[in-house]
């Protein structure tokens, strides 16, 4: 399988000279399969040059896509609107993401196109859409890929994704809090508690079930995609915005004995060179005690292959 970041941002999209290297797009992976199975993880801005490239590569008016959504906060489907295959009859889209209980997924996309918010309402798409609804645990196939899902720790709950095609895993983790101080659920969290502070004991239980659920889906795992957007510094700060630090998701992967981890879902105010320190300090970390997990930092344009070719 290939691995390929199209938006590896969080919260907004960033361009300007001190993203250039890492890039300023919200969230978007594409992986693809040896057989041409075509998954895309989430839909931020990232997803509109994936767009653009599809409908040069051949298969323009045939293109099959299933994409992915780990939750449907404004950065990981922004850019839906823009996705070009969308507006081509013939073309085949299937989205998949976690089940609400107040909205049906149609809706929910449908209302980011609405007027006078867009120029061209959702039911004007002319490419085949179809909507599957998730459990926080369920395993289905998409033709030659295997897909695994987790319940992630982050306000109105994300899922993480683990996708198995070749020989080969990748799990995406974004976004999501450690699963320590504070528990996210389906409505707002209006007094937060403090970093460290104790939590009542039907929350800690439900936290480390929920880690378990993660460090289960990271198992063994080729590649591991995980969100970092905050530093420590950033957590003690503002620890109630369900996001985690580099040091969380080495935990995680050592525990679950990945072989690679990639930063990803870089802080909009993050500098290339900011990132450069995070992914030094993180391969340090990495490397203690004779860790041999991999440590790279999420860019445009990173293309990793993995298992059978």
């Amino acid at each position: 399988m290939r691995v390929r970041f199209w938006g590896v941002r969080g919260s907004l999209p960033v361009p300007g000279q001190k993203t250039e290297r890492y890039g300023g797009n919200t969230s978007c992976v594409e992986v693809r399969s040896a057989a041409g199975t075509r998954v895309v993880v989430d839909a931020g801005t990232g997803i509109r040059k994936l767009g653009k490239e599809l409908g040069t590569d051949g298969d323009a008016g045939r293109t099959d896509v299933h994409l992915l959504i780990s939750h449907t906060h404004w950065d990981h489907i922004q850019g839906l609107p823009y996705f070009s295959p969308l507006y081509q009859r013939g073309n085949k889209l299937s989205v998949y993401a976690r089940k609400r209980d107040d909205l049906h997924l149609h809706a929910v996309f449908a209302s980011q196109t609405d007027d006078p918010y867009f120029p061209v309402p959702f039911a004007e798409a002319q490419a085949e859409i179809a909507f599957r609804e998730l459990t926080d645990s369920a395993k289905f196939e998409i033709a030659d890929v295997k897909v695994a899902c987790a319940r992630l720790n982050h306000p109105y709950i994300a899922t993480a994704y683990r996708l198995t095609v070749d020989g080969a895993s990748v799990v995406y983790v974004s976004d999501t809090a450690p699963f320590t101080d504070i528990l996210f659920e389906d409505e707002f969290v209006e007094h937060p508690p403090s970093p460290g502070a104790e939590l009542p004991a039907r929350d800690r239980q439900k936290l480390a079930h929920m880690r378990d659920g993660v460090v289960r889906l990271c198992a063994g795992a080729d590649l591991v995609i995980y969100d970092t957007m905050f530093t420590s510094e950033d957590y003690q700060r503002i620890p109630h915005y369900g996001h985690s630090r580099p040091s969380d998701a080495v935990d995680i992967c050592r525990e679950a004995d990945a072989r690679r981890l990639v930063l990803f879902h870089h802080a909009p105010e993050r500098t290339d060179t900011e990132i450069d320190g995070i992914l030094a300090e993180t391969k340090t970390l990495a490397a203690r005690d004779g860790g041999a997990l991999e440590v790279m930092a999420a860019y445009e344009g990173l293309d990793v292959e993995l298992g059978r070719g």
